[in-house]
């Protein structure tokens, strides 16, 4: 059976490390949307902007980590992304027993936060891409893909009690603990890393060639444009949708967590049909179909009502988003790392990352401007209907991915879903 494949014992240590560290994730659901409205009592611009400038400023500190990933040896990269955002986390619990949290540290923190993630995700896509066989990429997306929607079921329901019974910033603790047991876990696959050697000419280091490399790409290009898109619109809706459910609708944070962690067992059944899907169908028919499915869904958001009934449709349409986006995250992160050349991909995923961080934070603050203009279930409305016309940047044309010799599992590019990776 496909999903029991050995992939061998340096693969099984860096998805452990992924595990444990997605959980934490996922145990701190939104913690810090909900840490500015419970603890900080922001409203939903406040809340909008913290997302948008972490994201923003991140992005823009981080645009030098590709290159300089590039060049250097992958795992010690990893070690260190994760003991930052280990480090940068464990002030907010710090601060909020001293009763000294502001807005302003949240802020700086979302920033170092979003910064470190750039660099790790630059430097755990190349690592991968040598590691995993070519002929076992989808199969290591697929199990990351699974590993992370395991952790959605798990995390925001237990995330959500913690915060009932412990406070707000103890699932803030548990994911800075889950990045200080993934550099563990990193450290533990051993073996040596021979550091890269630059080939071309010094220009070719800049981050900018990754960003050519992807507009020059006729196969990259479409789909960048599409996730770019797809991703800044439903992240910009998630502090939207906190604002809505937990501030205006009177849902509790276990109920706000339970709401999104039930939909997620789609999440297991979407990555575990993605290979088979693509065995019967093809990679290009799969990549369009779920591309466009999973557009159908974020509208039904607007519509939530208090009680047990708006509870139930949440779950309904998360259901049916996180399916899809669960199909089409591992064909499409195989997709991109198959037409990605070997000494491209660090700079590749950086300038990827950079734009669609950018992008998020842009349509974030967007959004919680428009927010606080028509409030935030017509701005919940507005993001359903542009998120409709994403299908229409999917690559419409079939091609065949260049040959490689090594393939891997990029960094996890399922985006947050609504008030959530």
């Amino acid at each position: 059976m496909w999903a029991r494949r050995p992939l061998g014992r340096q693969f099984g240590w860096l998805w452990a490390a992924y595990a444990v560290s997605v959980l934490g994730t996922w145990l701190a659901f939104d913690a810090f949307p909900l840490i500015a409205v419970i603890v900080l009592h922001a409203g939903a611009t406040e809340v909008a902007a913290l997302a948008a400038a972490g994201l923003a400023v991140g992005a823009v500190v981080a645009v030098p980590l590709g290159p300089w990933v590039e060049f250097r040896r992958k795992r010690p990269v990893m070690i260190a992304m994760d003991l930052v955002r280990c480090a940068a986390l464990l002030t907010v619990p710090a601060a909020f027993a001293l009763g000294a949290l502001t807005f302003v540290q949240l802020l700086v923190v979302s920033i170092v936060v979003s910064a470190a993630d750039i660099g790790f995700t630059a430097a755990s896509g190349a690592f991968l891409k040598a590691l995993v066989p070519r002929d076992d990429l989808l199969v290591a997306n697929a199990r990351f893909e699974a590993t992370s929607w395991t952790a959605t079921v798990l995390g925001p329901p237990l995330g959500g009690a913690a915060i009932g019974v412990l406070g707000p910033v103890m699932t803030v603790v548990a994911n800075a603990v889950s990045f200080l047991l993934s550099a563990v876990g990193i450290r533990a696959i051993g073996g040596k890393e021979t550091p890269p050697v630059p080939t071309g000419p010094a220009p070719a280091g800049s981050l900018l060639e990754g960003w050519r490399y992807i507009l020059a790409h006729p196969a990259l290009r479409p789909l960048f444009f599409h996730t770019v898109l797809f991703n800044a619109l439903i992240i910009a809706v998630a502090p939207l949708l906190a604002v809505l459910m937990v501030g205006h609708l009177g849902f509790t944070p276990w109920q706000y967590g339970l709401a999104f962690a039930v939909p997620s067992l789609g999440g297991l059944v979407g990555s575990r049909l993605a290979r088979r899907l693509v065995a019967r169908f093809g990679q290009h028919r799969i990549l369009l179909t779920a591309g466009t499915l999973r557009a159908c869904w974020l509208l039904g958001l607007a519509f939530i009502r208090p009680g047990t009934a708006g509870l139930v449709l949440v779950m309904a349409v998360e259901l049916g988003l996180i399916t899809c986006c669960a199909v089409f995250a591992p064909v499409s992160a195989t997709y991109r790392l198959e037409r990605t050349d070997a000494d491209r991909v660090a700079r590749t995923l950086s300038a990827w990352s950079v734009t669609s961080k950018l992008a998020t934070a842009a349509l974030t603050a967007l959004w919680g401007l428009l927010a606080g203009l028509t409030g935030p279930r017509t701005a919940i409305a507005i993001a359903g209907l542009v998120v409709l016309t994403t299908p229409l940047l999917l690559p419409r044309h079939r091609d065949a991915p260049p040959h490689s010799e090594n393939g891997a599992a990029a960094t996890h590019d399922t985006p947050q879903l609504p008030a959530a990776p």
